[in-house]
């Protein structure tokens, strides 16, 4: 993946060049809203307009008031016709040039008009910001009212059911252990800069773009490990897993751009195998029984390795780019991969030779992917503006589009899976969307 940082965010048409430059409402600013910029001051400047957005309940949404909060009525361009402007001048990130293009005659038509989830609320109280353009695993739910996002250098919990947001670990300053542990660095980090992020049960996880690893538990004070992978100066951590070990110990595993795959054990906080490969490693995860390691990189095909010897049970032929998201259905067989020439493809470790099917985004690169724990839904994030929901259980044949607009830091299912948080980053509409399953879901015929 590319070492550069939030100036290369995948932007979408410059303000120049739309006709959101023509806005004569003080909205916007005269700029186009949906373009990002992870950089910290922006944040600082007076936006008179900061107090007039609220948020969105799902009541208001269902009375016509947009879920973001954008007056429409008030400004000179409508949302049919911005959104024609973004699918049309959206400058997709690839690697391997055209690799978007190329990719279309493989895909799979979908029913659109799922309706998995439904809109819920929409909170401006928290914003997920993007350190790195390439890695957007910054949202986490541990429940259907908890979830934890990343915030310049803050890691900080959201509560939906009493509105209420808290700081949970500050990088900004000094971070260090205040447990010892072999091969802890006792004297920790100064202004970690937060690649990814990883949540579970009661452990946080994050990684860092010199290779940091940070270990908090949340029912305790202070940080229990900081760790740093490799000391290479590519050496970005790029995804973090937290799994169960086939033992019962808590394990985790972390990705880094100099190639290597590190598993560490959380009761030791030892590191207990290290696999490299000639490419840096994007993504990474485990089979529900965590024996085969899918693993995707800087590199247009991808692997299955064995989880305890690190020897490839296969490639993966396909992907016509590099792949930045992975994620494994609960059932053992099927798993997903995500990759800059737009696709998400589906594949059945019963049959490798070719994906059981291919998923299209419609602005650019697919970089993170999440199962429900029940194994019904599928969710498909781009870059910016667009989350997918398939119905995983009926074959990936029918899809609830998520339309707004921002760049997306994360996506993650509560593991009751009852709601679905995605995290927008804007510096105006910067906020937290939530969904709610719907019991009784149902298709409406696509116009």
């Amino acid at each position: 993946m590319s070492q550069n940082q939030g100036r290369e965010m995948e932007y979408g048409a410059n303000a120049d060049d739309n006709e959101m430059a023509d806005v004569d409402d003080i909205y916007f600013r005269g700029r186009a809203f949906g373009e990002s910029d992870s950089d910290e001051e922006e944040d600082d400047e007076y936006d008179p307009l900061e107090n007039r957005i609220t948020d969105t309940s799902a009541a208001e949404a269902r009375r016509g008031k947009d879920i973001q909060g954008i007056p429409w009525s008030r400004l000179s361009i409508s949302r049919e016709t911005y959104r024609q402007t973004r699918l049309e001048q959206y400058k997709n990130y690839e690697n391997i040039p055209q690799s978007g293009e190329r990719s279309k005659k493989e895909c799979k038509p979908t029913k659109k008009g799922g309706m998995h989830y439904d809109f819920w609320q929409n909170t401006r109280s928290v914003k997920s910001t993007i350190l790195h353009f390439q890695l957007r695993n910054l949202v986490w739910s541990t429940s259907k009212h908890d979830v934890y996002l990343v915030l310049h250098y803050s890691i900080v919990h959201w509560s939906s059911l009493n509105s209420k947001k808290s700081e949970v670990l500050n990088v900004s300053g000094h971070v260090a252990p205040c447990e010892k542990h072999p091969g802890s660095l006792l004297e920790g980090f100064t202004q970690t800069q937060i690649s990814t992020l990883a949540v579970r049960d009661k452990l946080l996880i994050a990684g860092g773009f010199q290779g940091e690893l940070i270990c908090k538990y949340l029912d305790r004070p202070g940080v229990s490990f900081c760790s740093r992978t490799t000391y290479e100066e590519n050496a970005i951590t790029n995804a973090v897993e937290i799994y169960e070990h086939p033992s019962g110990s808590v394990h985790f595993m972390a990705s880094n751009n100099d190639g290597g795959i590190r598993d560490f054990d959380l009761e030791s906080f030892q590191l207990s195998k290290h696999f490299c490969f000639p490419w840096p490693v994007n993504h990474t995860s485990l089979s529900p029984d965590s024996k085969i390691i899918a693993i995707v990189g800087d590199n247009l095909e991808g692997l299955l390795v064995d989880s305890q010897t690190g020897k490839t049970i296969s490639s993966l032929y396909g992907h016509l780019d590099y792949s930045f998201a992975s994620a494994w259905h609960p059932d053992g067989r099927i798993f997903a991969t995500g990759n800059q020439d737009k696709t998400c493809r589906v594949w059945d470790v019963r049959n490798l030779s070719q994906s059981v099917a291919v998923l299209k985004g419609n602005l650019g690169a697919i970089r993170s992917i999440r199962f429900t724990s029940d194994g019904q839904f599928m969710a498909m994030a781009e870059p910016a503006d667009f989350v997918h929901v398939y119905d995983a259980k009926g074959g990936f044949e029918k899809e609830q589009e998520i339309d707004f607009f921002g760049e997306i830091s994360g996506v993650s299912f509560s593991p009751d899976t009852e709601s679905l948080f995605i995290g927008v980053w804007d510096r105006t509409y910067g906020s937290l969307l939530q969904y709610n399953r719907r019991r009784n879901y149902m298709y409406l015929d696509s116009l």
